[in-house]
């Protein structure tokens, strides 16, 4: 059974599967032959994180064998990953290229998530596993939570709540600014940059998108150059997946090439911003303002990220009143639950098909 192609997902530095029929991602698979399917009815799916209960109900009813474990080690799972077919994951532990040599009988990974960072997209596509993300899941939680950070910045909410809290009356230092009449610049226009662009239709801004695929300009975007863009924007907003093309690439050498001042959001990858230049950058008001959901420190699991000393840039920006930080929950909803959820189970049963 022939399925669509998206080439190199994993490696291009920004993607958008919006238009693609089948979300089922082959890494190069035209270089490789996809391993044989068996019946549904013999699949055979460990699942190793917790998610919305709809997604182990539907992949039963539609007659997949489930399994779960939760707590084992690493070590106990590899031992036992070549008795399974498909594995279910969020971010426990990176699925490296040790992990799929024994994993002999695999035929799918599914991420319950956006990205596939966390497993060697190279390899596995080397032994025809297919791989599956859910970016269509909480695009638009991202795309609201970014412009929630926004408004937030633009008119010192954290800063002038917790003022108050503390018997500050202060109203002219928290004297805001208007989104109204500014340039608003995305840098990745796939899932993600789409959904945010769209919530800023209802103001009075111009919406720049820069990406290295030609010809994804809609209603609510206009494709520039990076030059243009870097000319234009009173608003940065980062919407790119990790990749070696993206890593660290909001340094000082790019920030510096534009021509105004400006707000940062980043929902999408703490590895793809240098903090330490992020952090000289607001200490010089190049940057006015930063509104960061994703930290260059956070680990796979996102635990013990305070419990090792802490670099001086992120001292910084847990100190700094133009920062806003929240702990990776851009797309953290109860509804993006459910629609991650759902739509990993139809990306499985159609792979099945």
């Amino acid at each position: 059974m022939k399925k669509f192609l998206v080439t190199g997902c994993c490696q291009a530095d920004f993607f958008d599967v919006t238009e693609i029929p089948i979300f089922i991602f082959y890494f190069n698979a035209m270089a490789t032959a996809q391993r044989t399917l068996q019946p549904v009815t013999e699949t055979k799916i460990l699942h190793i994180d917790s998610n919305h209960p709809l997604l182990w109900e539907q992949l039963q009813q539609a007659g997949f064998q489930n399994f779960e474990d939760f707590k084992s080690s690493r070590q106990d799972i590899e031992a036992k990953i070549h008795e399974y077919h498909g594995i279910v994951i969020r971010s426990r532990f990176k699925i490296d290229s040790n992990f799929l040599d024994k994993a002999t009988n695999l035929q799918f990974i599914a991420r319950v998530g956006a990205g596939l960072e966390s497993i060697d997209c190279e390899y596995a596509e080397s032994l025809g596993v297919a791989l599956i993300a859910a970016p269509e899941g909480n695009r638009n939680a991202v795309g609201e939570h970014a412009l929630g950070m926004l408004l937030s910045l633009f008119n010192n909410l954290n800063k002038a709540d917790r003022e108050v809290r503390t018997g500050h009356w202060n109203r002219e230092s928290n004297r805001g600014h208007e989104l109204d009449g500014k340039t608003v610049g995305i840098i990745g226009y796939g899932n993600m940059g789409k959904s945010f662009a769209k919530k800023l239709r209802g103001f009075d801004v111009e919406v720049l998108c820069y990406d290295i695929l030609e010809d994804v300009s809609d209603e609510n975007a206009r494709q520039v150059s990076l030059a243009e863009f870097q000319q234009k924007v009173d608003v940065v907003s980062l919407h790119t997946p990790w990749t070696p093309g993206t890593d660290k690439m909001i340094n000082t050498d790019f920030i510096n090439a534009f021509v105004k001042p400006f707000w940062f959001i980043n929902t999408a990858r703490g590895n793809s911003v240098v903090s330490a230049d992020l952090v000289a950058a607001l200490q010089s008001e190049k940057i006015l303002g930063a509104g960061l959901d994703v930290l260059e420190y956070e680990k796979l699991s996102f635990e013990h990220l305070f419990e090792d000393e802490k670099p001086p840039a992120f001292e910084y920006l847990l100190q700094a009143e133009n920062v806003l930080l929240t702990p990776h929950i851009a797309g953290w909803t109860v509804e993006s639950k459910i629609k991650l959820a759902q739509t990993i189970v139809d990306k499985i049963v159609q792979l099945y098909r």
